[in-house]
């Protein structure tokens, strides 16, 4: 290599790329996979990751964009609480689609062992790995306090911006001569020759994030799928304070929407409330597994509990194929959203892997009539 395709590659490996998405067959935006490997009642972790793995090799069949997990802790019906761990797996059984952190919560951990992990990540599927970051803990105070062994943890969210410098310089082995880090190494990285690394998003459900991500010229998800009133706030304040960098000349945002399909819009709604039973059981501190189709129907809803349900339903894109595509279209209008990442997080792992089949068929994307996956466990 000569000194002008050395430059080239430094460069690439500074300017990550894989950030904007393509889209297929009808649909306006690119479209993605936002994986909470859900646990339901009745059913286990193994169950659930196996479903993870059906859905990214249909997302992948399919053309979906992505496929992220998501960092929670301490929830008996989410099993993503080791994102690098899971995304290891879902690499090693697939081939292109792009996989990432929707996200990891950076307060969590040393920024060092984050830029470890997905170092490694990026070494086992190169140019597929996407670092979604969020300052958030993922969990209630008390399981935040044991993962950051400290109960202060709103200086945890308040160093974010500290904590996010300090990781981009262990990625990209970039600590000026001097500072106390300049010889520590994250491995796999740079230290070993040219390479590329992970683009990093920032993802929020406020305007901390969109300004942050704006001020760093870096692309931005938004969780519309429980904080719908700010979404075209923060989306606004991102696209008005966006600064370019080297990693985007414009904008970038995705936003995640809840989304479930099936053949019946009955069958839908029922699988709907699981997940706003669940949510109302997580907010009022008693969490556990997706409830049942059965037992959430059966629930005594209080009033206020049945608010609460109804407005998370509200939320939640659920029907007939065609009725979830125009809800999907009009979210997509109403948002200017540059990418839709849908996350289903209901009892079935069936009806899960239905859904993405079947909003897939709605836009008319690539890859129909595959050979059906393994059930599974199988």
């Amino acid at each position: 290599m000569d000194a002008a395709e050395a430059a080239e590659a430094a460069e690439a490996a500074e300017a990550p790329t894989g950030v904007r998405g393509t889209a297929h067959g009808a649909a306006p935006v690119p479209v993605s996979v936002l994986d909470l490997v859900t646990v339901g009642s009745g059913s286990t972790a193994s169950a659930a990751l196996a479903t993870s793995v059906r859905i990214a090799r249909l997302a992948e069949r399919r053309g979906y964009q992505r496929h992220w997990v998501a960092e929670h802790h301490s929830m008996p019906g989410v099993a993503s609480s080791s994102p690098a761990v899971i995304l290891a797996h879902l690499a090693a059984h697939t081939d292109h689609i792009r996989l990432g952190s929707g996200g990891v919560m950076l307060p969590n951990h040393a920024p060092l062992v984050i830029a470890e992990q997905f170092g490694t990540l990026e070494a086992l599927a190169p140019g597929r790995i996407d670092l979604g970051l969020g300052r958030a803990p993922g969990t209630d105070g008390a399981t935040a306090a044991a993962l950051r062994r400290t109960d202060r943890l709103a200086e945890g969210a308040d160093e974010f911006p500290q904590q996010l410098s300090e990781l981009t310089r262990f990625l990209d082995d970039g600590f000026p001569d001097g500072h106390p880090y300049s010889r520590v190494h994250a491995v796999p990285g740079p230290v070993q020759g040219p390479s590329a690394r992970p683009p990093v998003w920032l993802l929020g459900s406020s305007g901390f994030s969109a300004r942050l991500a704006a001020a760093l010229g870096l692309p931005f998800a938004f969780a519309h799928h429980f904080s719908a009133r700010n979404t075209v706030p923060a989306l606004d304040l991102y696209r008005e304070t966006f600064r370019p960098s080297a990693v985007l000349d414009a904008p970038y945002a995705l936003i995640g929407v809840s989304a479930l399909a099936a053949e019946d819009a009955r069958q839908a709604r029922r699988q709907a409330l699981t997940g706003a039973l669940s949510m109302l059981r997580l907010r009022s501190g008693r969490p556990g597994l997706i409830p049942t189709p059965e037992e959430a129907e059966a629930y005594p809803f209080t009033p206020p509990e049945r608010e609460f349900a109804d407005g998370w339903l509200a939320n939640v894109v659920h029907g007939t194929p065609d009725a979830v595509r125009a809800g999907l279209d009009d979210l997509q209008k109403r948002t200017g959203a540059d990418e839709l990442m849908i996350t289903a997080n209901v009892h079935g792992g069936e009806e899960r892997v239905r859904s993405y089949e079947l909003i897939a068929d709605a836009y008319g994307l690539p890859g129909a009539g595959g050979l059906p996956e393994a059930a599974p466990g199988r």
